[in-house]
């Protein structure tokens, strides 16, 4: 069986960090797992992410912003995530759906229901069997992300998921479109985050983004843990990997 994970969290509460952390620990221990992003992951879906937080479109509509999550977020369930899944694979994903809901939702004010019917067309109600949240005030996180920008990025490129050619998953911190909102946006946006755990407890993890970087990493490895048992084993030839096998 496969394992699908999410990291969820406002921004500048880490969320990037530990998932590479726990796509390193599991390579390490052999098991089958690649690692990629919201939005983007996919030729297509870096392309719409330009777009989206690009600060200079502040014309941008509501409308267009959910409909052009959902087009990356479509993509990329139909040419990365479900086929690795497919393959009994472990997908992390560093944000997913609950972001349009958190973000688009409750930050914007848009119908939640209308958002879950356009959610389910994209994805095929493909839905995290493990949503890691990591807790922040908006207001630190945000200082936390302005600071990062200044630092060099530890996010190396060779943890790119995409084909050879395409962009890397991960580079310097951005400062975008969706970051560069009043803090009561952000403020709605962690409240609507807390809501959604309330709805589904059994699917959150809610960790304190205050903790350090490798007690964190303790912590979620702990959640993970129980659900590993579940991924199939594969044994491949040693020059291919699962990630290969799922793109051929």
């Amino acid at each position: 069986m496969s394992l699908f994970i999410t990291f969820e969290g406002l921004e500048g509460s880490g969320k990037s960090t530990q998932a590479r952390i726990l796509y390193e620990s599991l390579q390490a221990q052999g098991y089958p797992v690649i690692l990629t992003r919201e939005p983007g992951g996919t030729r297509i879906g870096e392309w719409i992410r330009q777009i989206l937080v690009d600060l200079r479109h502040t014309e941008m509509s509501p409308t267009t912003e959910v409909l052009l999550f959902s087009a990356a977020r479509a993509q990329l369930v139909h040419e990365l995530i479900g086929p690795y899944l497919s393959e009994g694979g472990i997908v992390l994903c560093d944000r997913y759906a609950d972001s349009t809901y958190a973000y688009q939702g409750y930050g914007l004010n848009h119908n939640l229901d209308d958002l879950l019917a356009i959610t389910t067309f994209a994805t095929g109600g493909l839905m995290p069997d493990l949503t890691i949240y990591l807790d922040i005030d908006a207001e630190l996180g945000l200082e936390r992300k302005r600071q990062a920008r200044s630092a060099p990025s530890s996010l190396a490129p060779h943890l790119a998921t995409l084909q050879e050619g395409r962009p890397p998953i991960y580079g310097k911190p951005e400062w975008n479109r969706l970051d560069a909102r009043e803090l009561s946006y952000h403020q709605r946006v962690a409240d609507g985050f807390h809501k959604l755990m309330l709805r589904e407890p059994e699917r959150w993890r809610r960790m304190d983004a205050n903790l350090s970087i490798e007690d964190l990493a303790r912590l979620i490895m702990d959640a993970v843990a129980p659900l590993l048992e579940q991924v199939q084993q594969y044994h491949l030839p040693s020059n291919q990997s699962l990630s290969d096998a799922a793109r051929e």
